[in-house]
């Protein structure tokens, strides 16, 4: 034999072994989700739709195996370009339009299948109080509220839940039954989770445990739009485009320009991307690969060339998901089975018997769908647009006196210079209930730039933070701030406890 070693490449056999591993796992699942759709006794309605989604998931998981098997899924690297000019335009760039009579055309979709649970909160995460005793659920209903009121148009918002949030939100949205504005809601598919060893679905029974179905991610509105009825509904109304956001993305108002712009241009799809800081390396981002606009996303990069990826030079925006989607493409793509978007694969643990088992969610992106729409194009827009709040260092970014409340949305005060500052807080406030134990008064941050807090500390009222702002409680010691405090450029260590006299 020769002596120089050969790279290790599958074999025939090899591949042949793996189609027919994932050919008996396809069938076994089959199998599986049609004892789970028989289970649905008594209800045709409820068992026709079931099985319908059954069929989507069979979908998903029978493309999970052939890409599982293929030779290579993740992109060949020296294929990945920058977007052309016309893929990715700035949003300075586009007309300037208060056409008004567009709005006629338009739908506005929130996601609001999440929970409040990483912020230590019970039931949907839109109903955490952001400001002024608003919901995130109360500004996306008083920002249309307005824009109705003031062009007298008929906007309507649409709510896609997951059956984690769709009973709590309809007993929510009664109370805006007074209100200017038409709001529907329809929930998002409900999947079963599938053991990560066996690949067979973890629920045996339509009524089995919560912890065994997961809700598979954005990209699943296309179908789920379509399987409700709402779909076609919208289009029937003479709507033509939906405008998609994130619930708890504060900075997701509908904009004239771009509805306009995407109208003139006729474009099936609008990404809304905006300047990558160094909090957002990881965010996805338009290439053009094989001469298309796709979505990049962390998971989809090689490992060598992670570091490239997140390189802020190269790679200068990312995706806001806010998103702009014609309804006639979505219903045309739908209707074809034309959308396949990359599957996220979601490994989660579930206690059976008292141990932990490992299990996977297939979950997709509607980001990754922009390589289906005709004219798709991202738009570079003012970071205002972009206001997450994930954690509870964000909250207390929109709760500051950095921002105004009007008509619903969230304005940044003018006397603030440069981008928003940075906050982290630490472990103690992971959760809204430590958090509004220990600043229950929001401190001044208009010229603040940086703010650590880590360990158990307290902060007074009126405390103005400016510059970079570091505070570290050693463990088992407690630090106060009091009342009125100015901290500027300072760094705080140890144990502080000021008694008042």
């Amino acid at each position: 034999m020769s002596g120089t070693p050969k790279k290790h490449t599958k074999t025939h056999s090899t591949y042949a072994f793996e189609s027919n591993t994932s050919n008996v796992a396809a069938s076994q699942m089959r199998n599986a989700l049609n004892k789970l759709a028989d289970s649905v006794k008594g209800n045709p309605e409820l068992h026709a739709r079931f099985e319908n989604e059954m069929d989507s998931f069979f979908s998903l998981f029978r493309r999970y195996l052939i890409e599982k098997s293929s030779k290579d899924t993740t992109l060949d690297w020296d294929k990945i370009k920058s977007p052309n000019p016309g893929e990715v335009v700035d949003y300075n760039s586009i007309q300037q339009s208060e056409n008004v009579s567009n709005l006629d055309k338009l739908a506005v979709l929130k996601l609001n299948g999440g929970l409040g649970t990483s912020m230590g909160c019970v039931g949907p995460k839109s109903v955490i109080e952001v400001r002024d005793g608003n919901t995130f659920l109360d500004l996306s209903v008083r920002q249309i509220e307005y824009l109705n009121r003031k062009y007298d148009s008929d906007v309507p918002l649409l709510l896609m839940n997951s059956f984690n949030t769709d009973k709590d939100t309809e007993h929510l949205i009664k109370k805006y039954s007074a209100n200017r504005i038409r709001i529907k809601s329809f929930n998002q598919s409900r999947f079963p989770r599938v053991y990560k060893d066996s690949l067979l679905p973890v629920p045996s029974d339509y009524d089995d445990l919560l912890d065994s179905w997961y809700p598979p991610g954005h990209g699943d509105l296309f179908e789920s739009l379509h399987a409700s009825g709402e779909l076609d509904a919208l289009i029937a109304q003479g709507r033509e485009i939906l405008f998609v956001s994130n619930g708890d993305n504060l900075g997701a108002t509908v904009d004239l320009n771009i509805l306009n712009h995407m109208l003139e241009t006729g474009a099936e799809y609008i990404m809304e991307l905006t300047d990558k800081t160094r909090a957002d390396v990881k965010g996805g981002t338009l290439i053009n690969y094989d001469g298309q606009v796709r979505l990049l996303e962390v998971a989809q990069v090689p490992k060598e060339h992670i570091d490239e990826f997140k390189n802020i030079r190269k790679f200068k925006n990312f995706n806001t998901n806010n998103l702009w989607i014609n309804l006639k493409a979505i219903k045309r793509l739908i209707e074809s089975s034309s959308l396949e978007m990359e599957i996220i694969p979601n490994a989660k643990t579930i206690i059976r018997g008292g141990h932990e088992i490992n299990v996977l969610q297939l979950e997709t992106a509607c980001g990754a769908a922009i390589r289906h729409f005709n004219s798709a194009h991202g738009v570079v827009v003012p970071r205002s647009r972009f206001l997450p709040v994930k954690t509870c260092s964000d909250l207390l970014l929109v709760k500051s006196d950095l921002f105004f409340l009007q008509h619903g949305a969230l304005k940044l005060d003018p006397s603030r210079f440069g981008p928003n500052p940075l906050i982290k807080l630490g472990s103690h406030f992971k959760k809204v209930s430590g958090f509004n134990a220990r600043i229950p008064h929001i401190p001044k941050i208009v010229e603040l730039d940086h703010l650590t807090i880590t360990g158990n500390v307290f902060l007074g009222k009126n405390v103005t933070l400016k510059g970079t702002v570091i505070i570290v409680c050693s463990d088992g010691q407690k630090i106060d701030i009091p009342n009125g405090s100015v901290l500027e450029n300072v760094v705080i260590t140890g144990n502080l406890q000021i008694l008042e006299h």
